[in-house]
């Protein structure tokens, strides 16, 4: 079960990855609008989300993959904070009224708690 908790997330992160360079538009509505460089910012995490899913599939990096997955999601939590303050009722979008943003920020943390138990489980 552990093996595939880890693949999963091995091909998780890659995907995302991946979808930051087919779709940087989306990604960018993600980076809060005070942080600057929102092109690189999604170019990079894209990046290093393939990386870490790299190290994450192979046993043998397994565990500091998970260790760096789970940093490198936490990082993302700023994005989710910044979506519940910024977050109104009326906002045409799910993701930008407070039960979206909240529900985005939920998931970020379980996948968070995802990318610790993969590097736990790998020890």
């Amino acid at each position: 079960m552990h093996a595939i908790a880890a693949v999963a997330l091995a091909v998780f992160l890659v995907v995302t990855g991946v979808m930051h360079f087919l779709s940087p538009s989306y990604f960018r509505t993600l980076v809060p609008a005070w942080l600057r460089w929102g092109r690189l910012l999604v170019a990079v995490s894209g990046g290093v989300e393939i990386v870490v899913g790299a190290l994450v599939f192979i046993p043998g990096t397994r565990q500091g993959g998970g260790w760096a997955a789970a940093v490198l999601i936490a990082c993302y939590l700023v994005s989710h904070v910044d979506a519940l303050r910024c977050a109104r009722p009326e906002r045409p979008r799910l993701l930008e009224r407070p039960a979206g943003a909240v529900a985005r920020l939920v998931v970020n943390v379980l996948y968070v708690a995802w990318a610790v138990a993969v590097a736990a489980s790998a020890a």
